[in-house]
């Protein structure tokens, strides 16, 4: 799977961005990227200077059984999912004349995206190479940079976390050569986390300049956030500790075992800015130091949870990943966030969970009236009292209702949602919901449901389904 990710984000763009037909876009960025690669392929066999090119260590190899061609990567993916995705979203309905009337509307997609695969692949024949020596300088410089460098990636991945904009920064060094090149098994490998899989397979001692670039995450996801969301808890007013315990609960176990952690870290944001971005990032930044320092080696394949550093940390053995360093790391780490967190809470006075004056409580009462009459009105309309399609109901009300949604997706911790008039989405309403919270940029909304949001995304595209009948 790992080997071949920009085929799966090539296929994944284009099912994610398009806006109807999306089996069908999936393919047509399917066809696009095995277009691209032969026509890269047989561009530098036939017009390039392939033997100049075989002595660029690292950028030539044999993939998807193409021989002497370059791997892309997740850019490549990129390129021409999004290619394929922008011309299937504007030709998926056109129409010929009856005499080649078959290879219209969706049928013309995937003949797009071969077309659109091979004006890529002759590009990015051309192209790639200085791409790469470019990617592969960066992460010269970020390397030379040492303990600064590391710092600062980590603080502006963390940073990046409320914009939704985190995975473009951090997927270079993860799958390109940004994050590092190495020879194992007698295959070159680029990107930090290939570097550490493979490493795995081929039963080496796990690089830790390349673990580096995740293994971080590990004490802030297990210790860090559940010692915030108890320092919280302990802010809380007396007589709202009982309601605010579920969240920061349900909240804390998911960030330990799994480390999906946008439902602590959003109610960190919205509770304070400067708690986010002026302690918490900096406290994550500092981690990556500490966890480079003591040669950490623990690689992972989605977030720094508890289940990662068994899979990736415990079971290779301490010889291999070193991942009892994270132990006193993880303890510093559990009373750190937890004394600096109650301290700024207490010395700030900040509103977070249990903390809201009375009056906006009162508000938090009215719209879970509000929230009451949906269910009522619903269970007249339809016979029953469906409490799922009552919250989907209320959370279409609180985006501007159906005809201000574009566009609505789920992704692993939220809500992405295109509205024509930003001004008609109501905050609350969707806090009601249970949303931790919602970010408005533009045209584009992101609601932040956590883990929940796999189920909550298809109840609300199944009830916008039953509202189009």
């Amino acid at each position: 799977m790992f080997n071949n990710l920009g085929l799966l984000f090539a296929v994944s763009v284009a099912l994610g961005l398009a806006k109807s037909e999306k089996g069908v876009a999936a393919l047509s960025a399917l066809v696009g990227y095995f277009m691209m690669y032969a026509t890269m392929t047989s561009a530098i066999t036939n017009f390039g200077e392939l033997e100049r090119l075989k002595k660029i260590g690292g950028l030539l190899t044999n993939m998807l059984g193409f021989t002497n061609t370059m791997d892309t990567g997740v850019f490549g993916g990129i390129f021409i999912g999004l290619i394929c995705v922008w011309l299937h979203n504007k030709y998926y309905k056109i129409k010929f004349p009856d005499a080649i009337s078959f290879f219209g509307g969706t049928h013309f997609s995937p003949i797009a995206g071969a077309l659109a695969g091979i004006v890529g692949g002759f590009l990015m024949a051309w192209l790639w190479p200085y791409i790469a020596m470019g990617i592969s300088g960066l992460g010269y410089l970020i390397g030379k940079a040492g303990y600064v460098g590391t710092f600062f990636y980590a603080y502006v991945y963390r940073a990046l976390i409320p914009f939704g904009l985190h995975h473009v920064f951090y997927l270079p060094f993860w799958q390109t050569a940004v994050g590092g090149t190495a020879h194992i098994a007698g295959k070159t490998v680029v990107g930090a986390q290939n570097i550490v899989f493979a490493q795995l397979a081929a039963g080496q001692h796990i690089s830790w300049q390349a673990a580096r670039y995740f293994a971080f995450e590990f004490p802030v996801m297990i210790c860090g956030f559940p010692a915030a969301a108890l320092a919280m808890y302990h802010c809380a007013k007396k007589n709202k500790r009982k309601d605010v315990k579920g969240l920061l609960l349900s909240s804390s176990l998911t960030s330990i075992l799994t480390g999906i952690t946008e439902p602590l870290e959003f109610t960190i944001l919205f509770a304070s800015p400067f708690l986010f971005w002026g302690i918490h990032c900096v406290l994550f930044a500092f981690s990556a130091v500490f966890v480079s320092l003591l040669k950490v080696g623990v690689g992972f394949t989605f977030s720094g949870g508890l289940l990662d550093m068994i899979l990736y940390g415990i079971l290779p053995g301490q010889a291999r990943t070193n991942w009892m360093a994270l132990i006193p790391i993880m303890i510093f780490y559990f009373a750190l966030y937890y004394f600096v967190f109650r301290f700024a809470i207490q010395k700030f006075n900040l509103k977070t969970p249990g903390r809201e004056d009375d009056d906006e409580e009162a508000t938090l009462h009215t719209k879970q009236e509000y929230v009451d009459d949906k269910k009522s009105d619903n269970a007249v309309s339809t016979g029953s009292n469906n409490s799922d399609d009552a919250i989907s109901a209320t959370i279409v009300e609180g985006l501007g209702g159906k005809t201000n949604i574009s566009t609505l997706e789920a992704c692993a911790t939220r809500l992405r949602v295109s509205v024509k008039d930003p001004s008609s989405v109501k905050k609350n309403l969707l806090k009601s919901t249970g949303a931790v919270g919602t970010v408005i940029h533009g045209t584009g909304v992101q609601v932040i449901y956590g883990t929940k949001v796999s189920t909550i995304g298809p109840e609300v595209e199944d009830y916008l389904g039953i509202e189009d009948e």
